[in-house]
């Protein structure tokens, strides 16, 4: 149900976005602070949503249909705020033109696949790269002017977390490239009239 706690988790992400938004748009640095506190506690539920759905056997239809629109609807708002006001370098550009990319190539797959009734679970390495690219948003999304306002501007935070961007671009291609080959290996199988739902091996 919408109700259930993983499900509201889940929402919460959603609801996040329109305050993250306005905080990344008033370039302040307590606004900035604010900005990857909400990102970051975002980003946390993402792991207590999935975690809480199977502890309490509240997995739902319902559920695994927010989750990953939750994901890559704040994903896309902080790398769209963080080109947008020009908080990336030039060369920061391209990890988050790849992240987004993959997004749309993930979707994509998982609604072809699910017409055929085929699962595409997240793997193992696919974790490692959500990780990486939670962790560099928000700390790009911290930025510079962070560090300045807590007197911590030796701390390159921007650097830091466009390093850490292109770790998670780098893995995006990686996993990006296994989801598309699985992806085409069913779409070579001829379909029968009914097809057992199976997983992606």
């Amino acid at each position: 149900m919408l109700t259930d706690l993983p499900n509201l988790l889940t929402l919460s992400r959603i609801a996040a976005i329109p305050l993250l938004v306005v905080l990344v748009a008033l370039h302040q640095a307590p606004a900035d602070i604010g900005a990857c506190i909400v990102f970051s506690a975002a980003a946390i539920t993402d792991y207590f949503d999935g975690r809480l759905a199977r502890s309490r056997s509240q997995q739902s239809d319902l559920g695994r249909m927010l989750d990953p629109i939750a994901d890559k609807l704040l994903v896309a708002a902080a790398l769209m705020m963080l080109v947008g006001l020009g908080r990336l370098s030039a060369l920061g550009l391209y990890p988050a033109i790849v992240i987004m990319l993959r997004e749309i190539l993930v979707s994509g797959l998982r609604e072809y696949l699910a017409e055929l009734r085929i699962g595409l679970p997240v793997t193992q390495l696919a974790k490692w790269k959500t990780g990486f690219q939670m962790g560099a948003l928000g700390t790009l999304l911290a930025g510079d002017s962070s560090a300045s306002w807590l007197h911590l501007s030796f701390i390159p935070v921007t650097g830091i977390g466009e390093v850490m961007l292109w770790v998670a671009a780098v893995l995006t291609l990686w996993t990006g490239w296994d989801y598309l080959m699985a992806g085409l290996h069913h779409a070579s199988v001829p379909r029968s009239p009914v097809m057992p739902k199976r997983q992606v091996p």
